[in-house]
């Protein structure tokens, strides 16, 4: 872009009210925020069992930075793979009953990675339409075809599948839709991959930790197994409460994802104090099970609450529940108003959602009280004067 194609891209982006903006959070994580000396409820916050602050987490970070200094120093391959890094790996692995689990700096760098390491031109990738930007990105990267199938549509997925003469062929999809909320239906996308000899990779970082009788997953809802998915990716950063991702599976798939992730070869490895907050994290999800459990009740408190307004109830049985809304103009000025009332709300516009379906995108945690999610759906449907769905 030459100087004056940037001006003229951000006043147009303004104009359409999609000019994103950054907050200056000055609190740790938590329900209650601090923002330029006022207190927000938070609604907007993927930490969804409130772990980002627990007093172990911090404890075993600090811990951590003691005994291996702030930075790793180098990527995995070089010198930068601490014992903090590899008992963690072993953990994880444990965690979602799998044989290896492999550290990424990120959740993105995880899918760019995995897509890029076992596809190449004249393979095909098929994704859902509704996927996270870092799978579609992958799929583009890795040079192989990519197919779109429609959201949650399993015949789409099975025709597009049948009519590929590709070699190697690679179903992809989030496990949780992290702007909607619904579920991937697992078990039949297993069954149609299977069927069509592809891969079936899950990236569940909105199942991980919450979703599940013990927090295992979209896999563990489901009933599916790591012969149903081969292919698991996670991220730290929510449930979890850290920050980075991982990739689990059999010792082929860690092995060649080492020999050729890119994203994971060329990059300096997350602090090894981040890897020891992350064990304390994996120990808490199963010793305080009571926040999965209180993270459900608030969701159902929340969708009964909703439901009793002249606002649509969502479809979404998780801490992800959208208010759509449509119009981007009229979706900024709704999270304005809730700001302006004290309550942080996302308004999530194209092109992270397709066009016309711009919404409020709410997120609960264990740590909401039920008076603080009276106060959302007072505060919401109190400006949102017509039924909206």
């Amino acid at each position: 872009m030459k100087k004056t194609d940037i001006k003229n891209y951000l006043q147009q982006q303004k104009d359409d009210h999609r000019y994103r903006q950054r907050l200056i959070v000055d609190s740790p994580q938590g329900i209650e925020l601090s923002i330029e000396g006022k207190t927000y409820l938070n609604f907007c916050s993927n930490d969804y069992l409130g772990l980002a602050s627990h007093p172990r987490v911090i404890e075993a970070m600090q811990r951590g930075a003691s005994d291996y200094g702030v930075g790793s120093g180098a990527s995995h391959l070089i010198n930068g793979h601490s014992r903090a890094h590899h008992k963690l790996e072993e953990e994880l692995a444990a965690f979602v009953g799998r044989p290896r689990a492999l550290l990424f700096s990120t959740g993105y760098m995880a899918n760019i990675g995995v897509l890029s390491a076992l596809l190449s031109k004249g393979d095909s990738v098929f994704e859902d339409r509704l996927n996270h930007a870092s799978l579609l990105d992958g799929g583009l990267l890795s040079q192989a075809r990519l197919r779109r199938f429609q959201h949650s549509d399993i015949n789409d997925l099975e025709s597009k599948l049948a009519g590929s003469k590709a070699q190697t062929k690679l179903v992809c999809t989030d496990g949780v839709f992290s702007m909607d909320g619904d579920g991937a239906r697992v078990k039949e996308l297993a069954v149609v991959a299977k069927k069509h000899d592809a891969w079936l990779m899950i990236d569940d970082a909105h199942g991980l930790g919450v979703s599940g009788a013990t927090g295992r997953g979209v896999l563990e809802s489901a009933g599916a197994s790591a012969e149903d998915v081969p292919i698991l990716v996670g991220t730290l950063g929510k449930a979890f409460g850290t920050f980075g991702a991982f990739v689990a599976g059999d010792d082929d798939l860690i092995e060649i994802l080492i020999q050729r992730a890119r994203s994971y070869i060329y990059t300096t490895a997350l602090p090894p104090a981040v890897a020891e907050a992350t064990r304390e994290s994996i120990k808490l999800m199963d010793e305080e099970s009571w926040r999965r459990e209180k993270l459900y009740d608030n969701i159902q408190y929340f969708k009964q609450l909703i439901s009793e307004t002249c606002l649509a109830d969502t479809l979404s049985t998780t801490a992800i529940q959208p208010i759509m809304v449509g119009d981007v103009e009229e979706t900024m000025k709704l999270s304005e108003k809730l700001k302006q009332s004290g309550v942080l709300v996302s308004a999530i516009r194209p092109p992270t959602v397709p066009e016309g379906t711009a919404r409020l995108r709410i997120t609960l945690c264990a740590d909401h009280s039920h008076e603080q999610i009276e106060n959302l759906v007072e505060v919401v449907s109190n400006n949102i004067s017509v039924q909206v769905s």
